[in-house]
């Protein structure tokens, strides 16, 4: 029986312990500071360089690189029309090679549940006293753009765990 993810669950196993950590260092800092660091930009496309080869066969890891290129051309153009942060732009293209072209529609619905998922959870915490006074700090509490970081950190996230859960 074809999967319903087309990234094996070989290769969401290899990605997973490695992306997850930087996944929320991404979602927190974006939390706190809005802002995502080029250091864990940079950490998720080294998972994919140094990872990639074992989790994948040769030439879709080879294919996957192109990924990264065009989605950060559409996002850097999202980000000269202030559509998108420059962090939220080069996480998404740092993110891309982990996902298959044939998942593009579950990549979208994905988003579109991450991005809810995290808007509720974020407006709602922010009513929750205890847990505002523990992270009084976060600019995310006190700004109107949202952090953008924290759902598109849930997407890669769950696009691994359903690619595991696949198969």
């Amino acid at each position: 029986m074809q999967g319903v993810v087309a990234t094996s669950p070989w290769a969401a196993l290899w990605f997973l312990p490695f992306a997850v950590p930087i996944a929320l260092w991404v979602a927190w800092s974006d939390m706190k500071f809005m802002k995502i660091p080029n250091k864990a930009v940079i950490a998720l496309t080294v998972v994919f360089l140094a990872i990639g080869p074992i989790a994948l066969p040769l030439e879709d890891w080879l294919w996957r690189w192109l990924h990264l290129p065009v989605v950060l051309l559409v996002t850097f153009l999202m980000n000269m029309r202030r559509l998108i942060g420059a962090g939220d732009a080069k996480f998404v293209a740092a993110m891309a090679p982990f996902f298959a072209t044939a998942d593009l529609r579950l990549a979208m619905a994905l988003l579109a549940a991450s991005l809810l998922g995290a808007f509720a959870s974020h407006r709602g915490l922010s009513f929750v006293g205890p847990f505002r006074s523990a992270t009084a700090d976060w600019q995310s509490w006190h700004r109107r753009d949202f952090p953008m970081g924290l759902a598109l950190s849930g997407m890669l996230i769950l696009y691994l765990l359903a690619a595991v859960l696949d198969g």
